[in-house]
């Protein structure tokens, strides 16, 4: 039996998924601007953040690429939205 989670997830898939190009972005932090407000981390949809243990000039901690994500970046730029201090942004990667 087919649940209905199961069916719109199998609905939703485009058949041609392959002709697709997932984009690619490199994360630029810049530590002193952070006020740590967990936006970046917390909204981030392939969970590329994570707190780091190093503080800056202000004494908060500030984000970081987490080891082993630095290729899952899909450049969607949300981490770079709803930053408060502008201390994030994303250049997508050209091929």
């Amino acid at each position: 039996m087919v649940t209905r989670q199961k069916y719109l997830a199998l609905e939703r898939k485009p058949i041609n998924i392959s002709a697709f190009k997932v984009p690619k972005g490199n994360i630029h932090i810049i530590p002193n601007r952070c006020k740590e407000c967990l936006y970046c981390i917390e909204l981030c949809p392939n969970s590329v953040l994570e707190k780091s243990d190093s503080i800056n000039h202000k004494g908060y901690h500030y984000p970081r690429v987490k080891p082993g994500k630095e290729d899952s970046c899909v450049a969607c730029s949300m981490c770079e939205w709803v930053c408060p201090e502008f201390a994030i942004f994303v250049k997508e990667v050209k091929e």
